[in-house]
């Protein structure tokens, strides 16, 4: 089995205590000789300038190839491209284009009155400053507020069209949902990358709740295993087995790229990328 190329998703630091652990994570993972690395945005664009520093202090400091996500909440067109210009400028050359989720406690998405009115508008004037590679989201099981799984499909080639050039899955716990989505995808036209998104499950309550809320299927037999790894504290070990083996199915019907979102808890996901074979094979810059 040939081992795939990696990539890994992180998010900004509130705290003093979340940037020694975000740090952690980093020299963790990165000799492991990623692709590129993600910093996210939070809920409502809550985090925006700590995600302006963060990818900022990461590209500068560590030689990582950085990608900045960035969304259309709460913001105008101007605020926006503000905000891509200065990426531009401190050398961050990929940005994750993403419409965004709404502030906690709103009913839905509302776009800026100056803003952009949705992901493909946002991916456009992106792809029109030429500056930089644009990633976007794909959902391989149904978006919540998607009438269908045709309607994803639709979306995600619009994002092709204005401009995007790979995409990023949302996460998935069985490999035929990202297969099934694949061939829809290559039926409709679609010939663009489209990268797995996986989630190591460092803890099966967070990530459960997690899935719900994404419209994630649950398999009745991950709820089953789960239950009895946690009654016989074996958690952890069931949590790494489940990863690899849906990587390893995926690598097998020739997926070449995987995304693993970390939650800045680096250990899972690297027990993962040992046991597909990824070794470590790049030295991390020294952090000033």
């Amino acid at each position: 089995m040939t081992a795939p190329r990696i990539s890994f998703e992180f998010f900004p630091p509130k705290t003093l205590e979340a940037s020694f652990r975000l740090w952690d994570t980093i020299h963790t993972l990165a000799p492991l000789g990623p692709r590129f690395v993600s910093v996210t945005y939070g809920a409502g664009g809550t985090t925006r300038e700590l995600t302006r520093e963060a990818v900022g202090t990461l590209h500068g400091a560590t030689g990582l190839n950085v990608a900045a996500h960035l969304t259309c909440v709460d913001a105008s067109r101007d605020e926006t491209l503000s905000i891509a210009d200065e990426f531009a400028r401190a050398g961050v050359r990929e940005i994750v284009a993403l419409r965004g989720d709404p502030p906690k406690g709103a009913a839905g998405f509302t776009p800026h009155p100056d803003g952009f009115a949705d992901s493909c508008e946002l991916i456009s004037a992106l792809a029109d400053t030429g500056n930089f590679t644009i990633r976007v989201g794909a959902y391989p099981e149904k978006h919540p507020e998607a009438a269908d799984e045709a309607v994803d499909i639709d979306w995600l080639k619009r994002k092709f069209d204005a401009g995007a050039t790979e995409a990023i899955t949302q996460f998935f716990f069985e490999a035929e949902s990202f297969l099934r989505f694949r061939d829809a995808c290559a039926a409709a036209g679609i010939d663009a990358p489209i990268i797995p998104g996986i989630l190591p499950i460092e803890n099966w309550t967070g990530a459960r709740k997690f899935a719900t809320a994404c419209g994630t299927r649950i398999p009745a037999w991950l709820d089953d295993a789960f239950a009895k790894a946690i009654r016989d504290d074996r958690h952890d070990l069931l949590a790494t087995a489940v990863a690899t083996e849906l990587c390893s199915d995926l690598i097998e019907e020739g997926v070449e790229d995987l995304h693993f979102y970390t939650l800045n808890r680096p250990d899972l996901t690297r027990d993962v990328c040992h046991a597909l074979g990824i070794a470590p094979r790049v030295e991390l810059r020294d952090v000033a």
